[in-house]
């Protein structure tokens, strides 16, 4: 029986340890008037505030929410997720009966790709057949450039030995370049590779016996496929250990390195990356950014090697791991028992429905998105969303004036940025078109394939031409928000403006303590240790004096340090260094969050208390409730292993016990076991 864990130590001040659970949603469905902002039934008033304020908003919910048997946790962000989904299948069932849309027309292949992923009858009948010619094309190679046509030829649909990608010049945030970076393992993260505890190394034993089980599926004897497991292994570990580690990469500075395609040539002498980029169809570029160079002399030196059947098998691998989940269920399951149970603690694989849903959501998002906003974006939501957004944005500038910390000029740049933000809200302009995606009925797997090669054409064709600042990076049906340092702008799609971020028939209060804070949460994204190194134009630059960027440091440490003693499993601490950013984020969007509703305030009015609360108070409990969570032990280690966000119950209270005026809100004091004292809270923004 797998542990769930609903409780887990909360360290908020010296010598304090909470009994809490896992954090992330919202009420579900309430009963009319509590339907709309705060569900008192799933909050805990038995304990007071000043004692536990997780277990005080969330602690009925807590008790009685189960993680459901496909999920390794449960949260505001899965119970939205789940309801969008439904939505979204709705509006894609409707767009696929006879006649909806014209054959050939984006929302018809949409339709038609979700369809056929369906059809598990076919998947079992075709199996591995569409792959067979891939496979081929693998066994044929013979020699380093042999391998290097075969990674390209793979390269829209599989990353093996490094990632490539195109995108934006961090320091010429108007260019759009090649970027080669690490990359090429089969686990999530280097660290998976280089743990010397036990966990670790039972997770790597599984996941070499996991290699060979999936390489027999290509049509390798079992007893070479177990070998050539065990030499991917190998390869992998030296391609981890010569990886940055997470905490070294979230320095753009360090992985900016500009080459030259003739000096990268230099670089890897085994490895000809001119001829590479014309393999795939790259002219007319003479340069490259490069994230780590070291790494790549790592893979210079694995095809030096000369060992041609582990190339072939690792490719092999890569293939059949990178199709899995499109494949037939024993492929499929194989794959889920290790990344699935083993990784996340899942007990049983979501419904095919869903997971088909969200390749075609990734293969025709905004074919998808259009039909979505159609049926699901009131555009009273949006101009709410722009309002709370203004006030934001004041109340963010009024910030950056009131920093004793900063220096006028300094704090002129940094006036300079905030001014230049640009915001997107629910969908886009232009909508993106598929017409190079080619989907029929022969399988899924090769509508998946053409679907991949139509994405890497679209990326490779915007070599050459300005960046487009117009492009989304996410569909609208997405619950996510993001801040894009080189486009200097805040994303909100349209599915994250819905309960329990967004309300409109609830009160400001509450939305200003959801939505207004993960708004807030974004714009601080530009001031984070990452972000701040980013002009207003979006280029890599400093603009900060010495004495300003040795003090900002200075409370970045601090923050640093509390998420540090955080520790959710025995032995397993929260990075505060690699979740600094997202905690930065949050600690500011509160700030500007709670700023900018008592601007609102002082312009509207202010409400009576609500279910006795005051406004303050409804702030703060609508912030801890849409970071509830519940974790499998499983779930939260890989989180914390690769995930730049700290797990929900840390968000939920982590950034209060740093603000003021959640200790006034709730009347807490010295002898309340949550109180930290004045001179140890953190201040940035």
């Amino acid at each position: 029986m797998k542990k769930i864990r609903k409780h887990s130590k909360l360290l908020l001040a010296p010598a304090l340890a909470m009994s809490i659970a896992a954090c992330n949603t919202t009420p579900t469905e309430q009963k009319e008037e509590s339907s709309h902002g705060i569900d008192l039934s799933l909050m805990d008033t038995t304990v007071a505030p000043g004692e536990d304020f997780y277990r005080f908003v969330n602690g009925k919910w807590l008790d009685q929410t189960e993680i459901p048997a496909d999920q390794g946790r449960w949260s505001s962000f899965n119970e939205l997720r789940e309801k969008t989904e439904e939505t979204v299948l709705s509006v894609l069932e409707k767009a696929g009966e006879s006649g909806a849309y014209k054959e050939g027309s984006d929302q018809w292949k949409a339709a038609e790709f979700y369809r056929v992923g369906m059809d598990s009858l076919l998947a079992e009948n075709v199996g591995v057949k569409p792959l067979q010619p891939v496979f081929t094309k693998i066994d044929e190679i013979d020699s380093k450039e042999e391998l290097l046509q075969a990674m390209a030829e793979l390269k829209p649909s599989i990353s093996p030995f490094f990632s490539f990608y195109v995108y934006t010049d961090r320091k010429n945030s108007e260019v759009v370049k090649m970027h080669v970076s690490q990359g090429g393992l089969g686990l999530p993260d280097r660290d998976y590779y280089t743990k010397t505890d036990q966990k670790s190394k039972d997770l790597r034993a599984k996941y070499e016996v996991l290699v060979g089980d999936m390489l027999v599926f290509t049509g390798m004897e079992k007893a070479a496929a177990q070998k050539a497991a065990a030499n991917i292994m190998e390869l992998e570990t030296s391609l981890a250990e010569a990886s940055m580690t997470n905490v070294e990469r979230r320095n753009p500075e360090n992985t900016y390195n500009l080459f030259a395609i003739s000096e990268l040539d230099a670089h890897t002498p085994n490895f000809a990356w001119s001829a590479y980029f014309s393999a795939l169809g790259v002219s007319g570029e003479d340069s490259v950014i490069v994230g780590q160079p070291e790494f790549l002399k790592t893979f210079d030196s694995i095809v030096a090697s000369g060992d041609v059947a582990t190339w072939k098998a690792y490719l092999k691998w890569n293939v059949i791991r990178s199709f899995a989940s499109e494949l037939n269920h024993e492929i499929n399951q194989r794959s889920f028992d290790f990344y699935g149970k083993e990784l996340r603690g899942t007990d049983q694989m979501r419904d095919r429905w869903k997971r088909v849903l969200a390749t075609t959501n990734g293969a025709l998002g905004e074919a998808i998105g259009k039909l979505y906003v159609e049926k699901a974006f009131p555009p009273a939501a949006k101009e709410t969303a722009k309002e709370m957004i203004d006030y934001l944005k004041k109340s963010f500038e009024n910030r950056i004036n009131n920093l004793e910390w900063m220096s006028d000029s300094t704090k002129m740049m940094a006036q300079k940025k905030l001014s230049s933000f640009s915001v997107k809200i629910g969908y886009p302009d232009e909508w993106k078109t598929y017409e190079d995606v080619e989907v029929s009925d022969a399988s899924y797997v090769e509508n998946v394939m053409s679907a991949n090669t139509a994405g890497f054409q679209r990326n490779l064709d915007k070599l050459g031409k300005p960046v487009d600042k117009k492009e989304w990076f996410m569909t609208p049906q997405t619950v996510n928000a993001y801040y894009s340092p080189t486009n200097n702008e805040i994303v909100f799609p349209a599915a994250i403006m819905q309960p329990p971020f967004y309300d409109y028939k609830a009160d400001m209060a509450v939305n200003f303590g959801g939505i207004g804070a993960v708004i807030g949460h974004e714009i601080s994204h530009g001031f984070d240790d990452n972000g701040s190194r980013y002009d207003g134009e979006g280029n890599l630059k400093n603009w900060w004096g010495t004495e300003d960027l040795e003090a900002f440091e200075s409370r970045t440490d601090q923050l640093g340090a509390q998420y540090d003693s955080y520790e959710p499993l025995d032995s397993v601490h929260v990075n505060g260094d690699f979740t600094m950013g997202e905690n930065i984020g949050d600690l500011g969007g509160v700030l500007a969050a709670y700023d900018g509703l008592q601007l609102y305030l002082k312009d509207n009015g202010r409400p009576d208390d609500i279910q006795g609360f005051t406004p303050e108070q409804r702030f703060f409990i609508s912030w801890s409730t849409i970071w509830r969570t519940k974790y499998r032990d499983e779930a939260l280690r890989n989180q914390i292993m690769t995930d730049p966000h700290s797990p929900g119950m840390y968000r939920a209270v982590g950034p209060l016990v740093n603000v003021d005026a959640f200790y006034k809100a709730f009347n807490i004091t010295e002898v309340d076991p949550l109180f930290k004292p004045s001179e140890e809270r953190v201040r940035i923004w």
